[in-house]
């Protein structure tokens, strides 16, 4: 009887409409307004976590872009130019797949932001990081399009949403006690 009641609650929540997103050319424009700031999970980079002899700064010891994921980010890029969005301030994690991926997209010099570097391996610090993030974003002026690039653990702690990689989530600025997610861009394919 447990389990019937709860297939049917379920079943419920799932008839449930999906919450409304802006299309991704409103939300292109709120980024190149400075209304929304993008969190961009890197590229495609294969396997998941780091090896054990992983060390910040040294790429040889990381789990790094594969030639799609390069193309990925560069197609990225390429779209985000594509709707009029030719520069950016760009911050992104230290590790290197994200370093690589904010660098392939073409808009501009990239700023190492710690508060996006992964927690996967040390989920103790979900909680720092995200506020890190949070106090980061409250500081940000409407100053045209702002990209940030992370992995998936940050994005979901941030916004309680998973991304795939090479995803897009764009988050209402100025930051609201909790994040307004006002759509996704999905990665090229």
């Amino acid at each position: 009887m447990r389990f019937l009641r709860l297939g049917c609650v379920l079943a419920l929540l799932l008839a449930l409409p999906a919450p409304a997103q802006a299309d991704e050319g409103q939300l292109l424009v709120a980024l190149r307004e400075g209304r929304a700031v993008a969190l961009m999970r890197h590229a495609q980079a294969p396997g998941t976590g780091d090896p054990a002899d992983f060390r910040l700064g040294d790429c040889a010891t990381q789990r790094n872009l594969s030639a799609e994921g390069r193309a990925q980010a560069r197609a990225t890029g390429a779209r985000l130019r594509a709707a009029g969005i030719t520069r950016a301030r760009l911050y992104s994690s230290q590790w290197c797949r994200c370093l690589e991926t904010a660098r392939l997209l073409g808009l501009g010099d990239v700023q190492e932001l710690p508060a996006l570097n992964s927690f996967f391996g040390d989920r103790a610090q979900s909680s720092a990081q995200t506020a890190a993030l949070s106090a980061f974003l409250r500081e940000q002026t409407p100053d045209g399009p702002l990209i940030l690039v992370t992995h998936q653990v940050n994005i979901t702690a941030f916004t309680d949403g998973f991304m795939r990689s090479g995803e897009i989530v764009l988050v209402a600025l100025p930051l609201a006690a909790e994040p307004e997610v006002l759509g996704r861009i999905a990665p090229p394919d």
